[in-house]
């Protein structure tokens, strides 16, 4: 049994080289079958080891849509590797749609600006992804801290674009690393910010929603439902900026 399954193992993992990307379902119905038949999870340690995100396929390419590339993705683009830094889409009256974007060539840094179909298959390359707790910002570096080892990491505010406005004490935040560098950083896609400025409701609302804009406490500005007051707390969305909703008391 113990031959058989080293063949089966072999024989995915040759299949998952020969191609850009490869279902882990089949990893994981390979390691449940597995567990069934052995009875010792420790004797299945390369399965175990495969069926986590970024093992076998990391440094992998998957073809993805253009309408999928947001700031953050890595991609590769003739033979070279690139972080989306800002993604816009378009569209052309009958003609197809289009998305600019904005690259940044891993190795040398150098920027580049190419435009995309929105149906176009882009190449996609996988990155490990690793939690951290926020410390604080001094300057254009932002202090992190690996939350089992306690170990501190500094990196350029930039990694978070616009999202570095949302960070506030002990968030957990997310790094994306390609072979080793931190590439891009991301916050929580649902926080709760407290409104700093706002109008009164006005009265004589009809049936029809009004919005209005506030500032929050972050500096950012956003549309909110016009019941919403100073001092209230809202759930924003930080991937669109948007409100969802008041918080709960």
């Amino acid at each position: 049994m113990q031959a058989i399954r080293r063949r089966v193992f072999k024989s995915l993992f040759a299949a998952s080289s020969s191609c850009s990307s490869y279902s882990l379902g089949a990893f994981r119905t390979l390691h449940i079958a597995s567990q069934h038949s052995a009875g010792t999870p420790d004797r299945l340690f390369p399965l175990r080891f495969l069926i986590t995100p970024w093992s076998a396929v990391q440094n992998r390419g998957a073809k993805v849509l253009g309408t999928d590339v947001r700031p953050g993705n890595v991609v590769q683009r003739k033979d070279r590797i690139y972080q989306v830094l800002k993604a816009q889409h378009t569209q052309h009256g009958r003609g197809g749609a289009t998305i600019q974007v904005e690259l940044r060539d891993v190795d040398s840094g150098n920027k580049i600006t190419e435009r995309f179909r929105t149906d176009e298959a882009i190449e996609r390359v996988f990155v490990e992804e690793k939690s951290f707790t926020f410390l604080y910002t001094e300057g254009h570096s932002v202090m992190l801290m690996e939350p089992k080892t306690f170990e501190q990491i500094e990196v350029d505010k930039d990694l978070f674009g616009k999202a570095a406005a949302y960070l506030t004490d002990d968030m957990k935040v997310s790094l994306q690393f390609y072979d080793g560098k931190p590439m891009s950083a991301s916050v929580p896609s649902r926080v709760t910010c407290t409104v700093a400025e706002a109008q009164d409701p006005m009265k004589g609302i009809t049936a029809t929603p009004q919005y209005k804009k506030v500032l929050l406490d972050n500096g950012l500005t956003v549309l909110v439902p016009a019941f919403i007051r100073s001092g209230d707390q809202i759930v924003i969305n930080t991937i669109e900026d948007t409100y969802i909703t008041r918080a709960k008391e």
